[in-house]
């Protein structure tokens, strides 16, 4: 039988390591960590030589760049910190009242809708998780989750990485967006062949334009693209144009005090799906299941 090589470094120097390796410089992490700079470099050092691989390359007067073998052991190295932290915690007992940290990512077009109240709901259940957040478009969430630097993020489900697990939490139906005096601005609903030939504001974010373009028998009249859903809005209410949305805004005016009409739309449209995204095959943590628990619960509780 095979047997397991010893492997002789500590929590503490894996540590030593993640934030040497995050910030780019031994000088960096020793401010950070509060720890002399020869200690650390002596604690990767070791680290290098029980693994038998470089980690980190050494630029004079440029900092530390990570080799190939050093990228995917800060993945691994961040997620064996995280499960090391969550074992201390349960052998304290405080399982009940979670502690720590949880870096979560949302994405940019969801963010305005649902992400201050989700975080006062998830503050009220866990007061003592300090939750840090990353904010951006999907490609730089798939990224944030593949290379561990969140647990999960709030996307929609549009062509995701295979190697991402999905929690199905609400559905987005679009729904056409109309400036008040347009003729069809107090119809009950309106089908995408009555808009047809009018000019579009198109919502031009990664994917979510390949989706709006799915839902066209025919390639729509597109006269703006905006990536800012406000802005969007903003040219429909001064007559620019209708768009196609999958969120609707609480208030039915615009930043620069205009007014835009939703009305629904009666084709049979597929809508987005709304999902939490983790790394499939890595354990959560109790934080990122609170979290997922957290998030299953806020969307469940909101009215259809």
């Amino acid at each position: 039988m095979g047997c397991v090589a010893d492997v002789n470094f500590t929590l503490v120097q894996l540590r030593y390591f993640v934030t040497a390796a995050e910030l780019g410089s031994m000088t960096a992490a020793s401010r950070e960590l509060m720890v002399a700079q020869s200690a650390i470099s002596a604690a990767i050092a070791q680290v290098e030589r029980e693994l038998g691989v470089q980690l980190l390359i050494r630029h004079h007067a440029r900092g530390l760049s990570l080799t190939r073998s050093g990228e995917r052991f800060l993945v691994e190295a961040r997620e064996f910190l995280s499960h090391a932290a969550a074992l201390a915690q349960s052998a304290r007992g405080l399982a009940g009242s979670l502690t720590g940290e949880l870096a979560v990512g949302c994405l940019t077009a969801l963010a305005p809708f649902y992400l201050s109240r989700l975080l006062r709901e998830f503050a009220g259940r866990f007061p003592g998780v300090r939750v840090t957040v990353m904010e951006g478009e999907i490609s730089a969430m798939e990224a944030a989750l593949l290379d561990g630097r969140c647990e999960a993020a709030l996307v929609y489900a549009t062509d995701l990485a295979l190697d991402l697990d999905l929690r199905l939490l609400t559905q987005a139906q679009p729904h056409a967006l109309l400036p008040p005096g347009h003729r069809l601005a107090q119809a009950e609903a309106i089908s995408l062949a009555d808009l047809a030939g009018e000019p579009m504001i198109l919502l031009d974010l990664p994917r979510s334009r390949d989706y709006f373009r799915t839902i066209y028998a025919s390639e729509p009249r597109v006269r703006f693209r905006t990536s800012s859903y406000e802005t969007a809005r903003s040219l429909v209410a001064g007559g620019h144009g209708y768009s196609i949305l999958t969120q609707r805004a609480a208030t039915d005016q615009t930043y620069d005090g205009g007014r835009v009409v939703s009305v629904p739309i009666s084709d049979e449209v597929p809508p987005l799906d709304v999902v939490l995204a983790s790394v499939r095959g890595v354990r959560p943590t109790a934080r990122a299941t609170a979290f997922a628990e957290t998030c299953a619960a806020f969307f469940a509780a909101m009215p259809e």
